[in-house]
């Protein structure tokens, strides 16, 4: 059997690895020069599986609106003339309600869950090391009404069995000793023991080469132009280099699956999320973050990886584009300068952004097509690390006909 992944970023890499490991075949097309140069270049580093919840939730439309008029507000809306957009938050928008974000994180808990032991598995199988680290995570509340408002979220996890601590400002400074110069600012934490951090890139780049080692081919610098569908299957992938054929096709384009898809007549409810990162030099090890700090307040992470810090954020809804955006930057660096402000060399930091592949209720679509051999395994949103792992198993026993090990009903294109 052979199978062609499209795409090779982390969700791409992931899936040809946990393809050829099952005795497939494997072929990844993928239009940059290497693996993981786009989204998966420089994410917030986190694999937080507690923290694997939807943006549709209670009180964020009025949030959302409130943000408008907020000079650093983690969500910014750039309207234009694209019914896309506009039909995608209007779904959302249908998900802000309390039964469907509990829905919704019940969904998205247990694959990052199974995500993050697979990657465990895959460490201890292979040896990849990827400047990581299994820390936990903190979610640094800087306001008692924040505090409150995690209430929600503790009564979901606790249903799932996720291990957690509510931690006072003493507890959040034990957790992350760099915090001390700013224990004025905290009110409190939520942190999850569980969590790991990790350079997304190197773990792509680095398994990309041991898939390599397993035979899989990697046909980098070629570009997708689309699908030669016949009745009910997918007969060929066109690129600017021909014609290329398997048994079966794996869409693994993030936020660039919405477009190929739709020249086949697939709607897919995915649309680009626009993130921003700084990865700055560490100053001083003590006063820098020892994991991920999640910061309540700006929606920013802030990550430890090596001898560098991440600082990343932002959702911002403005299409398929890739430009610095000034006003993003000073957000981010806000954040980290309040938190850490000695910790790292932020005037040297390296500035980037990337499209995130969200859906309206933010879990991902893993599963069938209406193409018998055609496979979707996109819409990870700002979870495609900490999902990768499990989204790619499951994507690789769907294909070789196995039983999932976890139960993958509201995971596929037909909940729409």
């Amino acid at each position: 059997m052979k199978v062609i992944v499209l795409g090779s970023g982390v969700i791409g890499v992931t899936t040809a690895w946990y393809l050829a490991r099952a005795g497939v075949e494997v072929e990844v097309i993928e239009r940059r020069a290497g693996p993981a140069l786009e989204t998966s270049f420089a994410n917030a580093g986190e694999i937080s599986p507690g923290y694997a919840s939807p943006w549709a939730g209670p009180g964020m439309p009025l949030k959302a609106i409130k943000w408008l008029f907020t000079r650093h507000a983690p969500l910014v809306v750039r309207p234009r003339p694209d019914p896309a957009m506009c039909i995608w938050i209007l779904r959302m928008l249908r998900n802000c309600t309390s039964a469907r974000y509990a829905l919704n994180k019940s969904r998205m808990v247990p694959l990052a869950e199974y995500s993050r032991d697979a990657l465990r598995q895959l460490r201890a199988d292979t040896g990849i090391a990827y400047d990581e680290r299994s820390l936990g995570t903190l979610q640094l509340f800087r306001t008692q009404r924040q505090l409150d408002d995690s209430a929600g979220d503790v009564t979901v996890l606790e249903r799932l069995g996720v291990p957690y601590a509510l931690l006072d400002a003493a507890g959040c400074i034990a957790a992350e000793p760099g915090l001390a110069r700013v224990r004025a600012l905290i009110a409190g934490g939520l942190r999850l023991p569980d969590d790991e951090t990790g350079d997304c890139y190197l773990f792509t780049e680095r398994l990309a080469a041991l898939a390599q080692a397993q035979g899989v081919g990697f046909r980098f610098g070629e570009t997708i132009e689309g699908f030669e569908p016949g009745g009910d299957r997918i007969e060929a992938v066109r690129t600017d280099r021909g014609r290329v054929t398997a048994d079966a096709y794996v869409l693994a384009l993030g936020s660039y699956s919405t477009p190929l898809a739709r020249r086949i007549g697939l709607r897919l409810p995915v649309y680009p999320v626009k993130g921003y990162s700084l990865t700055a030099p560490v100053t001083d090890a003590n006063a820098a973050p020892v994991s991920t700090v999640m910061d309540e307040s700006y929606k920013v992470a802030i990550t430890r990886l090596g001898d560098r810090i991440r600082i990343g954020g932002t959702a911002e809804l403005s299409g398929y584009n890739d430009r610095l955006t000034a006003a993003r930057r000073e957000t981010l660096e806000l954040s980290a300068r309040g938190l850490f402000p000695a910790g790292g060399d932020y005037a040297r930091a390296t500035f980037w952004t990337g499209l995130r592949p969200m859906t309206p209720d933010g879990t991902p679509i893993i599963g069938a097509s209406r193409y018998r051999n055609l496979w979707l395994n996109t819409g990870h949103g700002t979870l495609g690390w900490t999902m990768a792992c499990g989204s790619g198993q499951v994507i690789a026993d769907l294909v070789t006909g196995r039983e999932p090990a976890i139960d993958v009903q509201g995971l596929g294109l037909d909940r729409y």
